[in-house]
């Protein structure tokens, strides 16, 4: 445990902006290249944002290399419930995450690469770091013909993505983080990277669909370890460095104090679900019979603000119905939990031969 601790104490020396991480500091230099060792998505998440938090980025810059165990990894803006099949992340183990960043919805998983580029926000410059990525593949693979957009992804032969991009920009710092799909489980991706809920109406930013490739779909032998290689050689030679590969574990609060905090905000319900801008829902219940009910919902901070539900009404009384509206209210847009504890309280009174128990389910269904 000393030996990492006073190898940590010598890579962060020097420009450490913040008294929270008083020995753990930055030597000076051009530069700096990190793998992190967790495949945990809210620890790496919480690099990012301990990174930011405590390295004056004026001083160097910093590429933070990771990879995750399947996730879904929404946009700050963004609403999960229509950009992520909820239920099927659930059963298959897939974490959903929200990140700091803008821009779109990414699948994570361990044949992905995630870089972070960190610099000041007087040096932040996307296309110069995408440039790097082109040039550092087709400094392995001079075949691939791999471009950045305008967009500021990067495609394969013209039209295949293979990387996404977003970032985030403070008053003196910058990040700009971007994926590489070397080998990512693509039908995985597609199963889950689907909405949840039909009807939802939002100004949340949606997600652009594009076609997507692998590495390996083109070229075939390119293994992890000549990728990073070349990734970090093309940093170095690109940003005028001339670091090594260093592994770091964000799990160790010792190396990272307080980073046990952005892990906790990151991994909750209140981050993940409860940061989505408001939206509303509007659609329509199958019920037996061939009947069917008209369901109305604000939902505001994740939480149901409104609800309203119709039914036919020789199907069952409306008051009812309205009774399952009232015990919604309040309780978090989700079909377990507390919504479902509410309405199966309410159940108890149910007189209608079990009609009002399948209005329920399916207005559970419709809460993703």
């Amino acid at each position: 445990m000393m030996s990492n601790v006073r190898r940590m104490v010598s890579l962060f020396k020097g420009v450490c902006r913040t008294r929270t991480c008083p020995v753990h500091t930055w030597t000076s230099g051009a530069g700096l290249v990190l793998q992190s060792r967790s495949t945990d998505v809210f620890q790496n998440l919480a690099l990012e944002d301990w990174i930011e938090a405590n390295v004056d980025l004026r001083q160097r810059g910093v590429l933070l290399l990771w990879r995750n165990r399947p996730a879904v990894v929404i946009g700050r803006h963004q609403n999960p419930w229509t950009e992520c099949d909820l239920q099927a992340a659930t059963k298959a183990g897939i974490h959903v995450a929200r990140r700091r960043s803008g821009g779109g919805t990414v699948f994570h998983d361990l044949g992905n690469l995630n870089l972070t580029f960190f610099t000041s926000k007087k040096n932040y410059d996307r296309r110069r770091n995408l440039k790097m990525i082109t040039d550092a593949l087709r400094r392995v693979r001079p075949e691939l013909d791999v471009q950045a957009t305008d967009r500021l992804d990067i495609v394969l032969n013209g039209h295949l993505k293979i990387s996404g991009t977003a970032s985030r920009l403070r008053r003196d710092s910058s990040y700009h983080h971007c994926t590489l799909l070397h080998s990512a489980d693509r039908s995985a991706l597609s199963a889950v990277l689907r909405p949840s809920t039909s009807g939802i109406h939002s100004n949340a930013t949606p997600s652009v669909p594009s076609p997507v490739a692998n590495l390996v779909d083109h070229a075939p032998t390119l293994q992890w370890e000549e990728l990073l290689e070349a990734l970090v050689d093309q940093y170095n030679e690109e940003f005028g460095c001339t670091s090594a590969l260093t592994s770091i574990d964000p799990s160790d609060e010792a190396s990272f104090p307080g980073i046990g905090l952005f892990v906790s905000e990151l991994s909750s319900w209140e981050w993940t679900f409860g940061k989505t801008p408001k939206f509303s829902v509007r659609t329509v219940l199958d019920l037996s019979e061939h009947r069917s009910a008209q369901l109305h919902l604000e939902v505001k901070n994740g939480l149901v603000a409104s609800c309203q539900v119709l039914v036919p009404p020789d199907w069952i009384p409306q008051s009812l119905a309205d009774q399952l509206s009232q015990v919604l209210v309040g309780e978090r847009f989700c079909r377990h939990g507390a919504a479902a504890a509410a309405v199966s309280t309410l159940l108890r009174l149910d007189g209608t031969g079990g009609r009002l128990e399948e209005l329920s389910k399916a207005v559970l269904r419709a809460m993703g």
